[in-house]
């Protein structure tokens, strides 16, 4: 291997030669490691589960759409899952609607669209989920409702924040039936088709429901007996009975028996739970409806006269399936908890997600004593998250959660003795060391802030008189907010904290420390002995008296963003950010840059003492570069995900995904892709 071109950092080459030389290494790259394997998920089980729908005629068969444009299948009915396919690169489509066609079980069509931004569309797929293409006519479009006319298969309606749309070709084309640039029937939310007349339609939006009776030629509100201004979740109709409609909305659930001319409010239902995401009908006890909401699932056997809740107010239902084969069978996708199973139609449920995780892990730390145990740390997930740990490399998962109460973990980091840190985002807890895992752990606070003032005085001493400087405790704070990093090998233990750069001499049972240099947003710190960094995006401070005092080290020229420090050994400072990795033997004040990586967005960075080696990843990549520190070459190996932090453990890598849960590489440890 020749050795890792490497510049200092005020010599740039110029910027085409770089990119052709980046495409080039990414191209060759591909072509090495096209027959690799791709690292496998492992969990931890669970997380947002969106939508379902069954093969018809086969039950067993079903589909689940997720938060992050992952498509899950299930043969089993929904007791185990495998990931089918990606809908889009993009990691942010919401598979909120599935249809599989009737006449056709390989035919299968998906509804998508996205949080932060007006975009989406209906995907199509011909051979059962493996591959798919977009629908034209819905391209770009955020669409939040989709169903097919039960009178007629290859009739569709789509719901969008532009209004109704339809399709009487089974989706190859598309025309928008509600009135162009409605300022009142738009953002629709929700539809419902007529059992035998396919032009009678019900739409609810994000204000009222609407109707048609002509296929969209004319539209009417349908308000009466609802609350003013309700967003409209869900609209059923009973498949025998049109007549009977029920229809869902922030202000609670509604019925109607005269086709949605009269409606009048369901009672049964606390108004805390009033956002009901979903309604859904047992397809042979017409009586029998589920009522998803954001505090649970309730369930009515007597036409909504009365509610009963048959899960805790913690679980938020997105969808619900009954299975038609067997009515007893009922599956929840929920946010945080993934799929949820009964077999008793309702009146107990466990989870059920084996091979599916859409967790986003945030913290990963692997034991030093036992490399085989793993700490994942989870946000987005309130009391489903916290901490997880594997006691085999990854094979199975144990939620560890008690004493977080919910929070969101950010990061990981264990002591020489054991003991292991969250850093949260409403402050740090600790397992001590010696905890058993096996006997449910608890957490423990550890958020003291010990406040110091410095008293000045004058004593005598052999007849003069000397100032003197005394430290004194002042008044203890505690700390509440979040902590961004923990570093905590050295003698004196480094917090990065909405509160300030901490450190603390006790083992965690107390925090000294301040605001340094007027910012609090450190992302990454590193402790090596005495010396400890801190970065946030553009500025890099430095301590070489464990954290008493703070300076301010210059950064590599031309760099606009850290997101990782590091050090090696040797005292060598790694950083990784938006041009790469840059590396510095003398704390700052002479720095290298590392030319040719093929890639820059470097969002992870750390050393691994197994290996002696530096891993380095990006969020924008599937690869994964292993640096020799010492010899300055490297090799690469490619994760099939994109990561969003690496480390090692028993010999192998592991990562962190953006949405997936936690990697790992195949064995054994792959070296294709070596530079030579």
């Amino acid at each position: 291997m020749n050795r890792f071109p490497i510049s200092p950092s005020f010599m740039r080459r110029p910027i085409q030669l770089v990119q052709a030389t980046v495409i080039l290494l990414l191209v060759l790259a591909a072509q090495r490691l096209a027959a690799q394997a791709p690292w496998a998920a492992v969990g931890p089980a669970g997380g947002d589960a969106r939508s379902f729908a069954a093969v018809p005629g086969q039950p067993s068969h079903i589909y689940m759409g997720t938060t992050n444009s992952w498509l899950y299948e299930s043969v089993d009915r929904g007791a185990t899952w495998h990931r089918l396919s990606k809908l889009d690169p993009s990691d942010d489509l919401i598979l909120d609607h599935i249809l599989v066609d009737t006449a056709n079980p390989a035919t299968v069509y998906v509804a998508a669209w996205t949080v932060d931004h007006p975009d989406g569309g209906l995907w199509i797929s011909h051979d059962g989920g493996k591959s798919w293409v977009i629908s034209q006519g819905l391209r770009g479009q955020s669409v939040r409702a989709f169903v097919r006319a039960p009178s007629n298969s290859r009739m569709f309606f789509a719901g969008t924040l532009e209004g109704v749309f339809r399709s009487a070709d089974a989706g190859a084309t598309w025309t928008l039936i509600s009135p162009q640039g409605s300022r009142e029937l738009h953002e629709v939310e929700s539809l419902a088709v007529d059992p035998v007349d396919s032009n009678i339609v019900y739409a609810g939006t994000w204000h009222l429901p609407w109707k048609t009776l002509d296929g969209g030629k004319t539209w009417n509100n349908i308000k009466q007996g609802l609350i003013d201004d309700s967003d409209v979740f869900s609209i059923i109709i009973d498949p025998v009975n049109p007549l009977t409609v029920f229809l869902s909305a922030c202000s609670g659930i509604y019925k109607s028996d005269t086709a949605a001319e009269l409606f009048h409010k369901i009672q049964g239902i606390p108004a805390s739970a009033r956002r009901t995401r979903v309604l859904k009908q047992d397809p042979f006890n017409r009586d029998t409806v589920y009522a998803g909401t954001t505090e649970g699932l309730y369930k009515t056997v007597d036409g909504g006269k009365t509610f009963l809740r048959m899960t805790g107010p913690d679980v938020i239902v997105n969808d619900v399936f009954v299975d038609p084969a067997d009515t007893q069978h009922v599956l929840l996708a929920t946010d945080r908890s993934g799929v949820l199973y009964s077999r008793d139609a309702g009146m107990s449920f466990v989870a059920a997600n084996e091979g599916f995780s859409g967790r986003k892990v945030e913290a990963l730390l692997v034991d030093a004593a036992k490399p085989s145990r793993l700490y994942a740390g989870v946000v987005n997930d309130k009391t489903y998250g916290g901490v997880f740990v594997s006691e085999n490399g990854g094979a199975a998962w144990d939620h560890i959660g008690e004493g977080l109460e919910g929070r969101d973990v950010f990061a990981l980091a264990q002591a020489p003795d054991g003991a292991v840190l969250a850093g949260t985002n409403h402050g740090i807890f600790m397992l001590f060391p010696g905890t058993a895992i096996t006997a449910g752990p608890h957490w423990w606070p550890r958020n003291t802030i010990q406040n110091f003032l410095i008293k000045k005085s004058v004593v005598v001493r052999k007849g003069k008189k000397v100032p003197v400087e005394t430290r004194i405790k002042d008044k203890q704070a505690v700390l509440l907010g979040r902590v961004y990093a923990l570093d905590l090998s050295g003698p004196a233990w480094l917090a990065s904290t909405s509160s300030g750069l901490l450190t603390s001499v006790d083992q965690g049972a107390t925090w000294q420390g301040h605001i340094v240099l007027g910012s609090t947003e450190y992302l990454t710190v590193a402790v090596r002995g005495a010396t400890m960094v801190a970065a946030r995006r553009d500025m890099l401070v430095v301590s070489t008296d464990a954290g008493l005092t703070w300076s301010v080290s210059a950064l590599p020229p031309g760099i606009t963003r850290i997101d990782r420090a590091a050090f090696s050994p040797d005292g060598t400072l790694w950083l990784g950010g938006r041009e790469g990795v840059n590396l510095s033997h003398d704390l700052g004040k002479n720095w290298l840059w590392i030319e040719r990586l093929p890639f820059r967005d470097v969002n992870d960075l750390c050393y691994d003492p197994a290996q002696g080696k530096v891993l380095v990843s990006s969020r924008n990549s599937d690869f994964v570069y292993v640096i020799d520190p010492v010899a300055l070459n490297w090799k690469w190996t490619r994760t099939g995900w994109k990561v969003f932090l690496i480390r090692t453990a028993a010999g192998h890598m592991l990562a962190a995904s953006l949405y997936d849960g936690v990697l790992v590489e195949p064995h054994p440890v792959a070296t294709a892709g070596t530079r030579d």
